[in-house]
C-alpha cells in the first residue's frame, strides 16, 4: 500500500469502500483496493474545501464602505487578472475574469499546500497538472467556437485557403501540444521544488531548508502566473476577431 497522509486515511477510511465499489462498476481495478484514494485527489480535495469556505466567507464580508483586508486581497488578485486579460485580449475580457481568478487560485494554493508538514502538493503528481491543463484546453476551445460559432474551424485552416489541408493538421497537433506544455512545465518545476526542498531538509534540518522554502514559494508563484498567463494568451487566439 502507498504511504497515505493523514487526511488520506481519514478519506480512505470513510470513503474507501464506496470509491473502490463505484470503481469496480464502471470497470476500473483501483490499485490499491483498501486505499483507493491517492494523496493527490485527497490534497485536491483540501484545496477545493479551503478555497470554498474562503470565497464565502469573503462573500458574507463584502463591504463598500469599509472593506477588510482579505477582501483587499481578492480585490487585487481581481484587478491583476483583470488588467492583465485586457491587455492581452481586449475590451471584452471580463467574461474571462471568474475562470482565470479560480485557475489562479486553485493552483496558487496546491503548489503552496506542500509547505505545510503533513501535506504535499499535488501539482507535484503529473496528473494534476494535466488535468488542469485539461481544463484550459476545453475552455478556450469552448470560448473560441461561442464567440465565433462554425466559423472558429476557420483558426485551423490558415491564412491561405489553398494550404488548409496542410495547416489542419499541423495546427490541431499544435494545440494538442499546448497541454503537454502547460502540463509538463508546472509538474516539472513542482516535482523538482519538492524533492530539492525534501533533500536539504533531510541532509541539514535547520538553518539552510529556509533559503530553499523561499525558493520553493518563488516557483510556486511564478508557475502559476505562467500557467495563466499562457492560458490567457490562448484565450486570445481564441476568441480575436481576426486570426
Amino acid at each position: 500500500m502507498h504511504e497515505q497522509l493523514w487526511f488520506t486515511a481519514i478519506l480512505n477510511h470513510l470513503f474507501g469502500a464506496q470509491v473502490t465499489a463505484l470503481l469496480h462498476r464502471i470497470g476500473i481495478e483501483p490499485k490499491y483496493a483498501e486505499a483507493p484514494i491517492a494523496n493527490s485527489f485527497a490534497m485536491e480535495l483540501l484545496v477545493f474545501l479551503f478555497l470554498l469556505v474562503l470565497f464565502l466567507l469573503v462573500r458574507s464580508r463584502l463591504s463598500v464602505e469599509s472593506p477588510g483586508g482579505l477582501q483587499h486581497v481578492f480585490e487585487s488578485v481581481e484587478g491583476f487578472v483583470t488588467g492583465q486579460s485586457e491587455e492581452i485580449i481586449g475590451h471584452h475580457s471580463e467574461g474571462y475574469t471568474p475562470f482565470l481568478s479560480a485557475l489562479l487560485f486553485f493552483i496558487l494554493f496546491c503548489n503552496l499546500i506542500g509547505l505545510i508538514p503533513g501535506f504535499e502538493s499535488p501539482t507535484a503528481v503529473g496528473v494534476v497538472p494535466l488535468g488542469c491543463a485539461l481544463c484550459a484546453f476545453v475552455y478556450y476551445q469552448t470560448q473560441g467556437f461561442r464567440h465565433g460559432g462554425i466559423g472558429y474551424l476557420k483558426h485551423f485552416a490558415g491564412p491561405m485557403p489553398a494550404l488548409a489541408p496542410l495547416m489542419f493538421p499541423i495546427e490541431l497537433i499544435s494545440h494538442l501540444a499546448r497541454v503537454l506544455s502547460l502540463t509538463i512545465r508546472l509538474y516539472a518545476n513542482m516535482f523538482a521544488g519538492d524533492m530539492v526542498t525534501l533533500v536539504f531538509f533531510s541532509l541539514v534540518p535547520i538553518g539552510v531548508p529556509i533559503v530553499f522554502l523561499g525558493l520553493h514559494i518563488g516557483v510556486s508563484l511564478l508557475q502559476t502566473y505562467i500557467f495563466v498567463l499562457l492560458t490567457t494568451v490562448y484565450l486570445q487566439g481564441a476568441v480575436a476577431d481576426e486570426h
